[in-house]
């Protein structure tokens, strides 16, 4: 079994389903007692978002590749950003790093475009939204038509995330929201739902609204369970 390695705590609401997940997956597939590699750094994220606010991407990318670099000394085979948005920083991470950054977008991308949908709403932090890094990545590598929320509605989206789900608390007026977000876009043509924030399924799930829900944070999760396993729990053939 490889070591998946975690950059988390952004926040450590969505690491914890992180690692539940990967550990619930892998006793799935592999049964008895048994659980995943696991390296985990969690930030203070109050240091990070003091960053983003600052505009000072720089900085958060020296921090993020550090972070990285000391996952694989201590003997991480991937390493994961537990953020969307912190993936603006990937190609910074990835460069740091021998090992394979496992990069949430195209997870996301990936299984989108495996479902057969081509338009999706992606509702997620406003930098992840508004900046280019993340649609383009959608649109040029999956081939996709990405939309996203109006200003008012991004603007609500966004605080929802950081006021709320980032706290850990969970209000039925925000859900309600979040779907009347989706009801928009899909008049406009949505086809499905990237719940592109890794807190966002705190919120909102496939069981909420009738599109397909692409969970980010789940795709990402199960895509380090599939790394970490590759082979690990295939049939052994007997020897000829």
């Amino acid at each position: 079994m490889r070591t998946i390695g975690l950059l988390g705590g952004m926040s450590w609401e969505s690491t914890a389903v992180y690692y539940r997940r990967i550990n619930e997956s892998v006793r799935d597939r592999l049964g008895g007692l048994h659980s995943a590699e696991v390296i985990l750094h969690s930030v203070d994220f109050e240091s990070i978002v003091a960053l983003q606010q600052a505009g000072a991407w720089d900085k958060a990318g020296a921090v993020l590749a550090t972070l990285a670099r000391n996952l694989e000394t201590a003997g991480a085979d991937c390493v994961l950003i537990c953020t969307n948005t912190m993936h603006k920083l990937a190609d910074i991470v990835q460069s740091a790093i021998s090992v394979p950054l496992l990069h949430i977008t195209d997870m996301t991308g990936q299984a989108v475009r495996a479902a057969g949908c081509r338009r999706p709403l992606l509702l997620a932090t406003r930098y992840t939204m508004e900046q280019d890094f993340y649609l383009s990545k959608l649109r040029e590598t999956h081939d996709l038509s990405p939309m996203v929320p109006n200003t008012e509605d991004r603007t609500a989206v966004h605080d929802i995330i950081f006021s709320e789900l980032c706290c850990g608390i969970v209000r039925e007026a925000s859900r309600q929201r979040y779907l009347e977000v989706i009801a928009t876009a899909k008049a406009a043509g949505a086809d499905s739902v990237i719940l592109g924030c890794t807190e966002i399924g705190l919120l909102i799930g496939a069981e909420h609204f009738d599109l397909p829900a692409f969970d980010s944070t789940l795709i990402h999760a199960d895509a380090a369970v599939a790394f970490a396993l590759d082979r690990h729990d295939a049939p052994q053939r007997s020897a000829a």
